[in-house]
């Protein structure tokens, strides 16, 4: 069934906090954003989810908000798909973003879900995602992000540490309580949210696309364990232009997996052997310059027909063809 998602207006992208590898030059500066490209890119990624029969809801801009472009960090909708009564659990993120849930509670609202709070430091679906049977959630070390003084040139460098939390883990287990969480650990800060290191895809989400070197080693083993041969290890070429901030769409009965443009050949073969067609997009200005590729540019509300018809209106007014039909 196709999927709805919300992406967020790249008007005002840019690098304000610097919360990330990604968004620094080796000095520590903040790299500049080429609003041009980044609009062009994002809107290439939109019309390509459209073509595929993915309902795209946008959040309007915010002057100074510019973390909107990346909606996967505002929360999870819980359970994602099948019946029940589904609740949008918002993140408690970085005090850079932190103003961004007073844009995303009432958007959610509108589109027909309630919404609760999670309390301890985490970052949404970028940090737990369903994979086969399980959920994952994957965190590392908050850390007050600094500079600090180093051996070498430039004389300092900046810490920048994680985005969720392990304490985060018991208010999980109790949202999702009749499903198993396998807790995961992250060591890279270049890969600070599990959804840089880890796709799962296929009919059943059953396939993981896994960047074993982004994982503390316990972490690569439990993975190994549950996994087996469903596991595809990335390379660390793929990782690099994460790979694995993949997104997957279903439409007119088969099954699409959206990846950064410049990924392998081989990574390409591995996915079709295993049902699933690659659709390559570039969003290169979004990673070099804002540490984020598609994934992270999309929050998923599951299948477009279990949405709630309270909102459909609302869908219909925000939605990508309605607002840039010019």
């Amino acid at each position: 069934m196709p999927r709805t998602i919300v992406m967020g207006d790249p008007r005002y992208f840019s690098v304000i906090g610097g919360a990330n590898p990604h968004t620094r030059t080796a000095f520590g500066l903040r790299k500049r954003v080429n609003p041009e490209l980044a609009r062009e890119q994002w809107h290439r990624l939109a019309r390509a989810f459209v073509a595929h029969g993915v309902e795209v809801c946008v959040i309007e801009p915010h002057r100074g908000l510019s973390g909107l472009v990346y909606p996967a960090n505002a929360g999870f909708l819980y359970p994602l798909t099948g019946a029940g009564r589904k609740v949008f659990h918002l993140s408690h993120l970085l005090p850079t973003r932190a103003r961004e849930r007073d844009v995303y509670r009432p958007f959610i609202e509108k589109i027909g879900y309630p919404t609760a709070e999670v309390r301890a430091r985490f970052e949404g679906e970028a940090d737990f995602f369903p994979a086969g049977r399980f959920m994952l959630f994957t965190y590392g070390e908050v850390e007050r992000q600094r500079f600090v003084p180093r051996a070498g040139w430039p004389p300092w460098k900046r810490v920048y540490g994680f985005r969720s939390e392990v304490g985060a883990l018991d208010e999980l287990r109790r949202i999702a309580a009749h499903r198993e969480i396998l807790p995961l650990k992250l060591r890279l800060e270049a890969h600070y949210h599990g959804d840089t290191v880890l796709c799962s895809f296929g009919p059943e989400r059953e396939f993981l696309l896994g960047y074993m070197d982004g994982l503390a080693p316990e972490s690569r083993a439990v993975l190994h364990d549950f996994f087996g041969r469903n596991l595809v290890e990335l390379s660390e070429a793929d990782a690099a232009i994460y790979a694995a901030n993949a997104f997957q769409a279903d439409f007119k009965g088969k099954l699409y997996l959206f990846l950064p443009e410049g990924v392998s050949a081989n990574l390409l073969h591995a996915i079709r052997e295993r049902g699933v067609e690659p659709v390559t997009a570039d969003v290169s200005e979004f990673l070099a310059k804002g540490g984020g590729s598609i994934k992270c540019m999309v929050l998923d509300l599951g299948p477009s027909g279990e949405q709630p018809e309270t909102g459909a209106v609302f869908r219909a007014e925000r939605s990508y063809q309605k607002l840039y039909a010019a």
